[in-house]
C-alpha cells in the first residue's frame, strides 16, 4: 500500500484567522498553529472564535506536538482553550514562547503545559516527523516556517511571511535553506495567501521608521502612537525616533505593557537609555518632549486609544496640541470602529496621521513576486494554498500554475476536508468534524447556533414578554395578560397596539385553558403563536415572544 500523508486544515481556509493545520502520517499527528478569529458582524456578545478540535480530542493519543510559527493571535489565540481539552507539548521560538506563557498564566495552565523553545535552524523529532525551524520575516519577531521531514518526503509550511531585505533585527528570511530544500526535493508547499492579490513586493519595515523620523522631527505637539502591540520592531522604531528627538516615551494599554516587558526581558527590544518613563512622570514634561505608545489601532472599545478619544482614560486627555499617529491598517471588518475613533479624535481638535495619509504601515505578508520566489526556490511537487479567503486561495492556485505547476497537483480545500498526498497523487478526502466554536466571556462552546439566532432576533426586532397569571385551582386567568417590551417599540406611544396585543393574548390563553386547563406548555405555545402572528401582520416585525405562566 502506498504511503500517505494527510493535511487537515481545521481553520484558516475561506477566512482570515483561526489558523490550524493538522499533519497526519504513519498513524501519528502533529499540529501547526492554534489561532483565533475576531467575531463577525452579527455575532452578538462573542469575544472570539476558535476552531472545533473534536478530531484532535478523539485522536489525542496519536498527537506528538503542537508547533507554532509565530505569536500573533490568529496563530496562538486558541491555545488555552484547546489545552483544556487535549494536553500536548508546544514547540516554538523564544519570543513566541514568552507570549504563549502570558496566556498560560492567565488561564492557570503553566504547570500543566510543556513549552519547548527552539531556535531557527534547529530541528525537533516528533514521532515520525522531523520538524525543521526556518527563519522568516513577518510583522512580529522570531517568526518561522517549518520544513516537515518524513520518510515519504518534505513539506514546507511557510506560516505568515514576507521577504524583507532590510529587516529591523538584521535577520533576513532563510532563502538559502529554502533553495537547498528545493534541490533536495519538496513533496508539498503549504503557503500563506493573505497578500496574493497584491502585485510586486511588500515594502520593508524600515520604511515606517523613516516616516516616524519625519513625523517626529520638528514636531511641537505631544505625540501618541498606536500600533499592533505584537509588532516589536515597529515599537523599537518609535523608541529610536523618540530618542533621536530627545523625547521620553511612556506606554499605556495592558497588552502593550505585557509585550514591552516580555520583549525587553528576552532581548528582542533594546530601549535607548533614559527614554522610557512612567506615564505620570511624562505628563510633567513639555508636549514636545512626550511620546505615548498605546493600544487601540483597531478601534477596540476597551483599548487605551478608544478611551482617550472618548474622554474615559484616567490619565490622558486629548485635544488641540496632540498628534495621534495610527501605524496600522484596519483588519477587514474593523474599518467602521477605526473610523469612529479617528472621527472622534478630529472632533477633539487632534491632528491625526493615519495610513491613508503617509507611509505609516507596511504589511507582514508576501505579495505576488515574493510568493513566486518561494515557489521557484522550493520547486514543490504539490501545492496547497493556506491562510486566506476563497478568492485569495483561487488566485494563489492560478499563480502556482503561472510558475509551471500542473493544476492537478494543486489542492483547494476547505476547513475540515483532508488533503491526501501520495508520491504520485493529491486529492481531497472525507471531511472530519470542524467549524467554529464561540468564546463568550469564560464560556467556550456553550453558545451555539440557537443562542446566536436568538441574539440576532433580539438585536434586530427586540422582545415581547406576555405575563399570564393563572389560578392553580381551575386554570382561569386571574387578570388580563401583562405586556412588557424591550427593544421593540416605545409602549407609551403605542397604546392602541398594546391594547390589541393584550386582547389577542387573552383570547389565545382562554382558548388554550378551555382545551387543556393544566397544560402550561400548550398555553405558552398558543399565546406565542397568536401574538407572533399578530405582530408580524401589523408591524412586519418578528420580535422574540416569551410567554411567562405564573400559577397562583
Amino acid at each position: 500500500m502506498a504511503e500517505k500523508l494527510k493535511i487537515i486544515p481545521l481553520g484558516g481556509l475561506d477566512e482570515i484567522g483561526k489558523n490550524m493545520t493538522v499533519y497526519e502520517y504513519g498513524g501519528e499527528i502533529i499540529v501547526v498553529d492554534c489561532g483565533m478569529a475576531f467575531p463577525e458582524d452579527g455575532m452578538y456578545g462573542i469575544d472570539s472564535v476558535i476552531p472545533d478540535v473534536t478530531y484532535l480530542v478523539k485522536n489525542r493519543a496519536r498527537i506528538r506536538g503542537l508547533f507554532i510559527t509565530h505569536g500573533h493571535e490568529d496563530h496562538i489565540g486558541a491555545i488555552p482553550h484547546v489545552l483544556k481539552q487535549v494536553n500536548l507539548p508546544i514547540y516554538c521560538t523564544r519570543f513566541t514562547a514568552g507570549l504563549i506563557n502570558l496566556k498560560l498564566e492567565e488561564h492557570d495552565l503553566v504547570r500543566s503545559t510543556k513549552v519547548i523553545t527552539v531556535e531557527a535552524g534547529q530541528s525537533i523529532r516528533a514521532g515520525k516527523f522531523m520538524v525543521e525551524f526556518l527563519h522568516v520575516n513577518h510583522s512580529i519577531a522570531d517568526s518561522v516556517a517549518f520544513a516537515i521531514h518524513m520518510k515519504m518526503g518534505t513539506v514546507i509550511h511557510t506560516g505568515d511571511f514576507k521577504i524583507d531585505p532590510t529587516p529591523i533585527d538584521g535577520e533576513v528570511i532563510d532563502l538559502a535553506r529554502l533553495g537547498e530544500l528545493g534541490k533536495e526535493g519538496v513533496l508539498c508547499l503549504c503557503a500563506d495567501s493573505t497578500n496574493v492579490e497584491r502585485p510586486g513586493y511588500t515594502m520593508s519595515e524600515r520604511m515606517v521608521g523613516a516616516t516616524f523620523a519625519r513625523q517626529f522631527q520638528g514636531c511641537e505637539e505631544r505625540i501618541i502612537v498606536t500600533t499592533f502591540a505584537s509588532n516589536v520592531h515597529r515599537i523599537q522604531q518609535v523608541l529610536d525616533a523618540a530618542a533621536a528627538c530627545g523625547r521620553k516615551v511612556a506606554v499605556t494599554g495592558r497588552s502593550m505593557e505585557n509585550i514591552m516587558r516580555v520583549s525587553t526581558e528576552l532581548g528582542y527590544m533594546k530601549v535607548p537609555r533614559n527614554t522610557l518613563t512612567d506615564l505620570n512622570r511624562l505628563k510633567a514634561l513639555p508636549p514636545d518632549k512626550q511620546v505615548i505608545v498605546t493600544t487601540g489601532s483597531q478601534g477596540e472599545e476597551m483599548s487605551a486609544l478608544y478611551r482617550m478619544a472618548f474622554s474615559t482614560h484616567k490619565q490622558v486627555e486629548l485635544g488641540p496640541g496632540d498628534k495621534v499617529i495610527i501605524s496600522a491598517s484596519a483588519i477587514p471588518g474593523n474599518e467602521v470602529t477605526v473610523g469612529r475613533v479617528i472621527n472622534e479624535l478630529f472632533r477633539k481638535g487632534v491632528k491625526v496621521v493615519y495610513n491613508k495619509a503617509d507611509m505609516l504601515h507596511v504589511s507582514g505578508h508576501a505579495c505576488q513576486e515574493e510568493l513566486k520566489i518561494i515557489h521557484a526556490l522550493t520547486k514543490p511537487r504539490f501545492f496547497v494554498p493556506l491562510h486566506g479567503e476563497q478568492r485569495m486561495l483561487q488566485i494563489h492556485c492560478a499563480l502556482a500554475q503561472e510558475m509551471g505547476m500542473d493544476r492537478s497537483h494543486v489542492a483547494l480545500s476547505e476547513n475540515g476536508t483532508p488533503i491526501e498526498i501520495t508520491h504520485k497523487t493529491i486529492k481531497l478526502g472525507t471531511p472530519v468534524p470542524s467549524g467554529e466554536i464561540y468564546v463568550d466571556g469564560s464560556g467556550v462552546g456553550d453558545v451555539g447556533a440557537v443562542v446566536m439566532r436568538d441574539r440576532k432576533r433580539l438585536a434586530e426586532d427586540g422582545m415581547v414578554v406576555v405575563v399570564l397569571p393563572i389560578a392553580s385551582r381551575d386554570g382561569a386567568l386571574l387578570t388580563p395578560p401583562e405586556i412588557i417590551t424591550r427593544g421593540f417599540i416605545y409602549v407609551k406611544e403605542s397604546g392602541d397596539l398594546m391594547h390589541e396585543l393584550q386582547s389577542v393574548a387573552l383570547e389565545a390563553a382562554e382558548a388554550a385553558v378551555r382545551r387543556r386547563p393544566r397544560d402550561d406548555g400548550e398555553l405558552r405555545g398558543a399565546v406565542k403563536a397568536a401574538v407572533g402572528s399578530y405582530l408580524y401582520k401589523n408591524t412586519r416585525r418578528s420580535p422574540m415572544v416569551l410567554p411567562v405562566v405564573t400559577r397562583l
